[in-house]
């Protein structure tokens, strides 16, 4: 663990370069992992979305299944389970293709096979060194139909449904109890959103930010390569004029009052269960009149970006947003308005910012960044 010192607070040597979100997108066989990936390129709102599909056996299905709209932003790795055949630097070889300036990728997924253990992604994602990326959460999904009968020949999806932060509970129009398996399965998730969905529609905004079209001129967008069907249908026949069948809850949180770092550690230490995403940015005054910091959480991780304030900015503003499913939004804006600080703080110092440091990555640092605090289930990751 990176340890806190006074040089930390003084604005970084360089600007770490933006970082594109690797989404794990987990779930054993027949659960409908392809399907919500294509539905996420279908409602992409102009973002560009890399992939790496991993099927277990010789044909890859899968990946033919999502070659035609994913093109040159695909990497495919056939007869073989990824956690088991694919080292953490060889990942890293997938992950440097698809983040590379060039290929203009906004959010990267790992469709694993139904075999994978995601625990075992995860920890690849999290060691993988590559400046560019930054875990983006693992989405578990769940089909609601078999799920009795995948417990009774898979137990071990019970510990997967522990360490997701994001869980879909898929096809639940044919489930005989609906809300007894949605209920069953938030009693196995440990503070994961958990959201309903039929067809694997979940609005892509809350896996990860879409850009509007208009910001891609020039380019072919994702929503341009599927506009080549014209009964207005999408391919797994959601409407494009009806809204998602899964939604979620958002915080709009804005301040003109610096933050008090201890109380928002506090904040984030215990956030709310169903929480599934925090963005944005902090001041913290006179904790660090330098920087404001950029906030990025899924899930359990959590990593803040320091950058300097420009010259002679004068309006200095915590904007955060937080995205989650059965959150209480009033009960999480007032536990925002706590972590206000006072102007002036006339007795803050250093010390108040070591909890916000832990989560710094430094571009210096020859150590393993620190930027997750998982249950005993990570082993310490």
């Amino acid at each position: 663990m990176l340890s806190p010192s006074s040089s930390r607070v003084q604005a970084p040597r360089s600007q770490p370069p933006p970082q594109i979100p690797v989404v794990v997108l987990a779930g054993f066989l027949g659960s409908g992992k392809t399907t919500l990936l294509n539905h996420l390129l279908h409602r992409s709102g102009g973002s560009r979305i890399g992939a790496v599909v991993n099927d277990f056996g010789a044909i890859e299905i899968d990946a033919m299944a999502v070659a035609g709209a994913l093109g040159d932003s695909t990497v495919s790795l056939g007869n073989g389970c990824l956690c088991c055949v694919v080292d953490v630097s060889e990942l890293d070889v997938y992950l440097e293709r698809l983040a590379h300036p060039s290929a203009g990728i906004d959010v990267i997924v790992i469709e694993a096979s139904g075999l994978a253990e995601p625990q075992e992604l995860v920890r690849m994602v999290l060691a993988s060194e590559n400046p560019r990326v930054v875990y983006g959460g693992l989405v578990e999904v769940v089909d609601a139909a078999e799920f009795t009968r995948t417990r009774q020949r898979h137990p071990e999806i019970d510990r997967h449904l522990a360490i997701a932060d994001l869980v879909v509970v898929n096809k639940l129009d044919r489930a005989e109890d609906g809300e007894g398996t949605l209920a069953l399965v938030r009693s196995l998730s440990e503070r994961a959103a958990v959201v309903p969905a039929t067809y694997g529609r979940v609005d892509p905004e809350f896996l990860f930010d879409c850009r509007p079209s208009e910001e891609r001129i020039g380019q072919l967008s994702f929503d341009d390569l599927h506009r080549h069907d014209h009964d207005g249908q999408h391919q797994d026949g959601a409407d494009r004029t009806g809204h998602l069948h899964t939604g979620y809850d958002s915080v709009s949180f804005v301040s003109g009052v610096p933050l008090d770092p201890r109380r928002l550690m506090e904040f984030l230490d215990g956030r709310a269960d169903g929480l599934y995403r925090i963005k944005g940015y902090v001041d913290f005054g006179p904790y660090d009149p330098r920087n404001r910091y950029a906030v990025h959480a899924v899930g359990r991780f959590l990593r803040f970006y320091p950058e300097p304030w420009a010259s002679g900015e004068r309006s200095r503003l915590s904007q955060l947003v937080l995205i989650g499913a059965g959150i209480d939004t009033s009960a999480l804006t007032k536990e925002l308005e706590a972590c206000r600080g006072e102007k002036d703080a006339p007795h803050a110092d250093e010390h108040g910012m070591w909890g916000v440091l832990r989560y710094v990555r430094e571009a210096e640092a020859d150590e393993p960044e620190a930027s997750y605090e998982p249950d005993a289930s990570y082993d310490g990751v």
